[in-house]
């Protein structure tokens, strides 16, 4: 779902280099009676161009994870920064494998997309952060911003890799890539296949709408959260959904399509029941999303 409110580790394995798609070049260099510790080149744009920097890439998540906390327990913004994310990596296109999680949204064109109201707020608060690791690429800093947000609103813990590409402006995509909140199945099938996505990916990614609430200046709905608590990240989206008595909640035509079918209510109601299996299912959806358009 296209997030319409205020909601958004280097891989192990053998030494070598990682996809160059993603920017990054890896190497491993094993010392006597020291553990390997994967370091990686990350290409850092700055205003003289792009420079490269050897760093350690564990060293750089780490500093950046706290920066990120710091931001949270001053501003609990994590909602919004769910949303960054998403619309960032959900312009993803399988067919011409264009778009995805590469920090295009930054750009002028497509920040001014309908869709991207307000994201700019997101990406101010970001800044400061990204001068104090500018080492990594603005596309990891989006969702790993998403990642410590989910999990600082007390969702679950979600794996994450380092080493997207920032995309130059030329990269950006054209508007209408994302979902339609005022649409049914038929259509978030037509932009979640497109993006590789499958029923249950769609209906997981929904449930993100536990987190952040809309914003009238923004998206056009009401200015309601979707939930009772709404800097809350639980299973409580899926609660809501079933029990439809509180009209103080927003309810969008894209949250009544996932009741609309026999196999997706018996994924509502086993979410509703059961928050551990949400949190699992939920993590794995949202790396796929993460990781969209680039080989990490």
């Amino acid at each position: 779902m296209a997030f319409v409110g205020g909601v958004g580790a280097v891989k192990n394995g053998a030494a070598g280099a990682l996809s160059s798609k993603c920017g990054v070049a890896g190497h491993a260099r094993a010392v006597a009676g020291v553990p390997r510790v994967r370091s990686v080149r990350v290409a850092a744009r700055g205003s003289d161009g792009v420079v490269a920097m050897a760093v350690q890439a564990p060293e750089l998540e780490e500093k950046a994870r706290a920066e990120l906390k710091a931001l949270y327990e001053k501003t609990p913004c994590m909602p919004i920064m769910v949303r960054l994310a998403w619309h960032d990596a959900g312009t993803y296109r399988a067919a011409t494998n264009t778009g995805g999680a590469n920090a295009s949204i930054r750009y002028g064109p497509e920040i001014a997309h309908g869709a991207n109201a307000g994201l700019k707020i997101a990406i101010d608060l970001l800044e400061p952060i990204k001068a104090k690791v500018p080492e990594m690429s603005y596309a990891d800093l989006f969702q790993l911003a998403s990642v410590v947000g989910i999990e600082f609103g007390g969702g679950p813990k979600i794996p994450f890799k380092m080493g997207r590409k920032d995309a130059t402006e030329e990269e950006c995509t054209e508007d209408g890539r994302l979902p339609d909140a005022t649409q049914g199945m038929k259509h978030l099938r037509e932009v979640f296949y497109g993006m590789g996505l499958d029923d249950k990916e769609i209906l997981l990614l929904s449930g993100a709408h536990t987190f952040g609430r809309a914003h009238s200046d923004r998206s056009g709905f009401e200015d309601k959260p979707w939930t009772k608590k709404p800097l809350d990240f639980d299973n409580t989206y899926f609660v809501e959904l079933l029990a439809n008595n509180d009209p103080s909640l927003l309810r969008l035509v894209s949250d009544e399509a996932l009741m609309s079918e026999e196999e997706l209510l018996g994924l509502v109601k086993l979410y509703a029941e059961d928050k551990e299996a949400f949190f699992k299912d939920y993590s794995a959806a949202h790396v796929k999303l993460s990781e969209l358009g680039c080989s990490l």
